[in-house]
């Protein structure tokens, strides 16, 4: 089992920048796949970017690719979401997301989850 606290979160004019930090708990984090989801008011929840256990895959949702980076340090059982570029529509709370067996852009895929940062990015 893995708990994990997203930290990083702000109010960031557009075009600026912001890192993302999701620290886990667990001696086994090395074994995760992990993702970042985001979730604005009204919407669902949607896929942003997700990193294999060994950080040797990586996907990303077309709208933020070119712009985020997922990274992870697993000495530091943390995983990143660099964002540049940052626009309104990116407006959303982040999450992250742990999973021993899946890897991909499905929510439903992963077991864990933190509480979420928020993000705003103003015009």
């Amino acid at each position: 089992q893995v708990q994990l606290v997203e930290s990083g979160g702000g109010l960031v004019q557009a075009g600026g920048s912001l890192r993302l930090s999701c620290a886990a708990s667990g001696r086994t984090f090395s074994s995760y796949n992990l993702g970042w989801f985001r979730q604005a008011p009204g919407k669902e929840r949607e896929f942003v970017a997700a990193i294999s256990w060994s950080g040797g895959r990586t996907i990303y949702a077309d709208s933020v690719k070119g712009r985020f980076t997922i990274s992870r340090d697993n000495a530091k059982n943390t995983v990143y979401l660099q964002m540049n570029g940052l626009r309104p529509e990116d407006t959303a709370v982040y999450y992250c997301a742990a999973d021993q067996t899946k890897y991909g852009s499905g929510w439903s895929w992963y077991d864990y989850w933190g509480q979420g940062t928020q993000v705003t990015v103003s015009s």
